[in-house]
């Protein structure tokens, strides 16, 4: 793929995030807030010797500016990763168009960036968690981030190179199943940490985590649909206008090699 189709990618990329971050920062703001607000209430009720100190930052700036500013750019920057990932993998990954690779690079994304921690490392609400173990947390769920990705990686290495003597289906299950595996391992080995106190509502966790997942599940679902609406229009040549030249046609087959 040549410098200007991988830049051309970028920035649709790039705009797709950031169109996908705003429709994550509707659902973040909607179903993730009250639920902080609550957990918040909730630990102030409990808490009996609250300093009292002034915020740094209030908590309408937190929820308003600060929560678009962070969802906004994590977008554009997932966005433009996404694009980068999608140069590599279309056409190697199958024979797949634009649109569909899009699609399994946002899903594999949300599974194996998200997913995959969340379930080993789920999100808490404010009100649930040690100080003093935020460090180890913090690192071991980015840890788990990371193991996640590479084990991918290499699943689909593996499944490429099983493929010509498994087949396509056999070759992806013995992948997957190995992925499944590794991961199990990851699981039972890392440390876990169970900080929910008995007294705080079973409810407001579970509707704080399933806020938390939709809004995964919102940034990445509108990124590949339109992240590979923009590269099908990028990439592939239009009937009308694909007996007009080669130009097109042998950009999309440069953009598959």
């Amino acid at each position: 793929m040549n410098s200007i189709s991988v830049r051309a990618l970028l920035v649709r990329g790039m705009l797709a995030g950031l169109a996908a971050g705003v429709l994550a920062l509707v659902v973040a703001y909607f179903l993730g807030e009250s639920r902080v607000d609550a957990a918040i209430a909730l630990e102030e009720a409990h808490s009996h010797d609250h300093g009292g100190g002034e915020e740094l930052v209030s908590r309408t700036l937190q929820s308003t500016a600060g929560l678009a500013t962070g969802v906004l750019v994590f977008g554009v920057a997932i966005g433009g990763i996404a694009a980068l990932v999608f140069c590599y993998a279309l056409g190697r990954i199958g024979r797949f168009g634009p649109r569909a690779t899009a699609a399994l690079v946002a899903f594999g994304a949300l599974l194996t960036v998200y997913v995959v921690p969340f379930l080993k490392y789920p999100a808490n609400p404010p009100a649930i968690g040690n100080p003093d173990t935020i460090g180890q947390r913090t690192a071991l769920f980015f840890l788990m981030v990371a193991l996640s990705v590479l084990l991918a990686v290499a699943a689909v290495i593996v499944g490429r190179r099983l493929a010509p003597r498994l087949g396509n289906w056999n070759a992806t299950i013995a992948a997957s199943a190995g992925y499944v595996l590794a991961i199990a391992l990851a699981y039972v080995f890392l440390p876990s940490f169970n900080e929910v106190g008995k007294d705080f509502p079973a409810g407001l966790l579970w509707e704080f985590r399933l806020a938390t997942l939709a809004v995964q599940a919102t940034l990445w679902t509108t990124f590949g649909l339109l992240f590979g609406y923009l590269t099908e229009r990028l990439l592939v040549p239009k009937p009308g206008t694909a007996t007009a030249g080669d130009g097109s046609a042998s950009r999309a087959a440069a953009a598959a090699s």
